[in-house]
Parts: C-alpha cells; sequence; structure tokens
C-alpha cells in the first residue's frame, strides 16, 4: 500500500524538501492473520487467494496483504511462500511427555 503525502507550504512555515513524502507500508503478518489462510485450496494464485479470503470472511489486512503480492501469475505452495517467517510445528517447544 503506498501513500502520497502532500504539505502544502504555509508562509515561513515547512521547507520545500518536507513538501513532498512517500510512505510505503509494507505487509504484515501475525499468526492470527496467517491462520485464515489454512484452508486456503492450496497450491493457489494470488488472485484465487484473494477470492478465497473475501469468500471466507478473512479480515480485511489479509486481504490488503494478498493485494500487495507482487507476482500475479506466480503459484503458492502454501502460507510459507507468502510469509517464509510462518512458524512451523517445530518452532514450538513443547514436550507432550511432560503433560
Amino acid at each position: 500500500m503506498i501513500f502520497c503525502i502532500s504539505l502544502r507550504r504555509k508562509r515561513g512555515g515547512i521547507p520545500l524538501r518536507l513538501l513532498n513524502h512517500l510512505i510505503v507500508l509494507n505487509m504484515y503478518w501475525t499468526l492470527e492473520l496467517a491462520s485464515s489462510l489454512d484452508d486456503a485450496p492450496w497450491p493457489a494464485t494470488k488472485e484465487e487467494l484473494i477470492d478465497y479470503a473475501n469468500r471466507s470472511g478473512a479480515p480485511e489486512e489479509v486481504i490488503e496483504n494478498l493485494q500487495e503480492l507482487e507476482e500475479d501469475n506466480e503459484i503458492y505452495e502454501s502460507i510459507e511462500d507468502i510469509w517464509p517467517d510462518y512458524p512451523s510445528k517445530d518452532d514450538f517447544f513443547w514436550n507432550e511427555e511432560e503433560y
């Protein structure tokens, strides 16, 4: 998502170098957001994932994140292709023998 902010110059106010700023907001993922794609039809394209997210009632942030993916025709095999830091079951140190 890209926002362009234009500041108006006031008399004796904002310097010209600050007039036009470009702020780029990158997508962010959380476990809660990523879990809304658990039952997605993997492998899938960007458009298929957006369609699934819309139909399944995923949070708006998920749809925005998917729209920010650069490759339209790329096939994504799993959430790890979209969010490489997605924690796997091995990332949780759960010792079943203790409980």
